[in-house]
């Protein structure tokens, strides 16, 4: 199995950055392709915010996102990021890491198989 845990949530201004991390850990870790963020606030799907391939070479990132957000990842420490630049206040969500054994970017929750436990991030205006 594989094991995924976010941190670096928290409260925030409009403008503000946070960085999110994602650790991975499981004996079958190894086996984990691309990497992904979504997010999801109350009574809403969860929606598609970045992913972020193997040896990071291969990333694509959600419209509402592009420009202001960066994902990466260090393979050596079985952690992805997500970098969050001039926050906005429908930026506020429920921010979930995400992987799936296979090479390919998706945007679909049904095509991961590991989510971690989500942290809270909340951009005041």
């Amino acid at each position: 199995q594989v094991q995924l845990v976010e941190s670096g949530g928290g409260l925030v201004h409009t403008g503000d950055s946070l960085r999110l991390s994602c650790a991975g850990s499981g004996r079958t870790f190894s086996s984990v392709g691309s990497m992904g963020w979504f997010r999801q606030v109350p009574e809403k799907e969860r929606e598609f915010v970045a992913a972020i391939g193997w040896t990071g070479g291969t990333i694509y990132y959600a419209d509402s996102v592009k420009g202001r957000f960066t994902i990466s990842r260090d393979n050596a420490k079985n952690t992805v990021y997500l970098q969050m630049d001039t926050l906005k206040p429908e930026d506020t969500a429920v921010y979930y890491c995400t992987a799936r054994a296979s090479l390919g970017l998706r945007v679909r929750t049904s095509d991961y198989a590991y989510w971690g436990q989500g942290t809270q991030v909340t951009v005041s205006s």
